[in-house]
């Protein structure tokens, strides 16, 4: 699968740069494909990191000459809606704030206490530790805190 082929060629030179390869997608029509690669990093993926890897790809796609036909290259981070569900998805997010979806409908936000035998560790509002088991989840996202991000904004103002 070229794919694939594609991942295997990207992994090294993403992993120097410290960023993961979450996704890589080839589709479209016959005439112009769309290949998509979806990166992500402790902190968020710089405008720098997206830049170093699109044109890092685009070396070795034209060195190997593995999409025949014309396409168009795409490389981007996963925004806070993409769903966090591997070991290395929650270390790498350790820290911030996620949502829990559960299959019932329910849901929790709390801090990311980093990844453990099920799934991962949550510190919800009331100081409560607790590991989620990624079985019992519909979904697991990033979320906002906005209460957080709004002190920041004023601390920023006022030039602390």
């Amino acid at each position: 699968m070229i794919e694939d082929r594609i991942m295997d060629m990207l992994t090294p030179v993403a992993r120097e740069m410290g960023v993961d390869v979450l996704k890589v997608s080839l589709g479209g029509g016959d005439h112009q494909q769309l290949l998509r690669v979806i990166v992500d990093q402790a902190g968020g993926v710089s405008f720098e990191s997206v830049e170093r890897i699109s044109r890092a790809l685009s070396l070795l796609l034209d060195a190997e000459d593995i999409i025949r036909s014309h396409y168009r290259l795409e490389v981007s981070s996963p925004g806070l809606s993409w769903p966090l569900e591997s070991e290395a998805d929650f270390n790498r997010h350790t820290g911030e704030m996620l949502q829990v979806c559960f299959e019932d409908g329910s849901s929790l936000t709390g801090e990311n206490l980093g990844s453990c035998e099920s799934g991962v560790r949550i510190r919800d509002a009331d100081g409560n530790e607790q590991d989620i088991d990624v079985r019992e989840v519909a979904k697991i996202v990033r979320a906002v805190e906005w209460k957080r991000a709004g002190t920041l904004k004023k601390k920023k103002k006022q030039g602390k």
